[in-house]
């Protein structure tokens, strides 16, 4: 009995035998980069092939064809929801997560875009704008990796959702009132592209300036001056 009283001892200290796990204080274990967040991020660049393929076969004007490749898209589209609210939920969060979930959307979102205008469903221009600041912004984590990730912002998520929602409409092999409501939400969705492309500069400038300026240093202490009238007091 002496000896093991003595081997906590030796272990844990004085002070903390017979206490249980603190939750708080003690270390917590990292988590794992492969989980369920991740692998639908991983999932979600998977699908980015299949549906190109159901994209362009028939050359595009397979009504049942398109179909799929809206369904696909819409799958895809969804798992970008979801491994955000089930790393945030589950306390998945990686930096793997961080990175490759942006990079996934791009692939997704970029592939599609591509589609479209080789079909000639949507103009080249749009194409071109959003996929050079898709670029960008993907130098700039690249740029800025060693000193921190930064993670999608809330205007990069509405600017994925606007874009999905109009290439949604675009895959679909409808017309009409269909076609307008696609164009209103593209056009937004360049506007917002644009402006959270700047904003992330300015984040990713920011933290270069931040690691990249030495530290100030101490300034010498002023030394009280010698003489004058009530010297020696």
């Amino acid at each position: 009995m002496t000896d093991r009283i003595r081997r906590a001892v030796d272990e844990k200290g004085i002070a903390n035998v017979g206490r249980g796990p603190d939750h708080i204080t003690d270390p917590v274990d990292p988590v794992p980069v492969v989980n369920i967040a991740n692998a639908l991020t991983v999932f979600r660049i998977v699908l980015v092939p299949v549906f190109l393929v159901a994209l362009f076969m028939e050359s595009g004007e397979s009504t049942l064809w398109r179909s799929i490749a809206t369904i696909v898209f819409g799958v895809a589209a969804l798992t970008d929801r979801y491994d955000g609210m089930i790393a945030r939920q589950r306390g998945l969060i990686t930096d793997f997560g961080k990175l490759a979930d942006p990079i996934a959307d791009k692939a997704l979102i970029g592939g599609a875009l591509v589609g479209l205008s080789i079909l000639g469903i949507l103009p080249w221009w749009v194409t071109v704008v959003i996929i050079a600041r898709e670029v960008w912004v993907t130098a700039l984590r690249f740029w800025v990796l060693r000193h921190k990730v930064i993670p999608a912002s809330r205007g990069g998520k509405l600017k994925t959702l606007l874009q999905a929602l109009a290439i949604g409409l675009y895959l679909l092999p409808l017309g009409g009132p269909w076609q307008v409501a696609a164009d209103i939400l593209m056009g937004l969705a360049v506007v917002v592209t644009i402006y959270t492309g700047l904003d992330y500069t300015w984040q990713a400038v920011k933290v270069r300036s931040d690691r990249d300026d030495p530290e100030p240093r101490p300034s010498a202490p002023r030394r009280r001056a010698v003489g004058g009238t009530g010297g020696g007091r």
